[in-house]
């Protein structure tokens, strides 16, 4: 089953080569990636942009995003997301499911339906 990041990764990367974004976690990679005479913001996680493209890139990632869930609901319906992130997050491990709730943010999936799989998948495998 594919995961979030398989959806959006080419799509951010097209949009970083055509505004210019880039990573950058030291003054030497900054220093390696910058051009000159361009104006540079931290975004965030290391994401640097030039000032003039900071709202295309922030727009642009939020459009990927919301694209991603939903092919990603489309393909694989939400409760086998939702059991693919009770496993990704080891909520089975920890009893806790607040990761998961939190990885999900923005895919329209309530905690009460989280919890509803975590409590089937409890009943009816072994996941001890």
């Amino acid at each position: 089953m594919k995961y979030l990041s398989d959806y959006t990764k080419d799509k951010q990367t097209k949009l970083y080569d055509k505004t210019g974004a880039f990573f950058a976690f030291s003054k030497e990679q900054f220093e390696d990636s910058k051009k000159e005479g361009i104006e540079y913001c931290h975004l965030f996680a290391g994401l640097i942009c030039p000032c003039d493209t900071a709202q295309e890139v922030m727009a642009g990632l939020d459009k990927i995003q919301k694209e991603g869930i939903a092919q990603d609901i489309a393909e694989n319906g939400k409760a086998a997301i939702i059991r693919r992130e009770l496993f990704n997050h080891e909520c089975f491990y920890t009893g806790d499911v607040t990761d998961c709730v939190e990885k999900l943010d923005g895919y329209e999936i309530s905690k009460e339906e989280i919890v509803a799989v975590y409590l089937h998948i409890c009943k009816t495998e072994d996941v001890d």
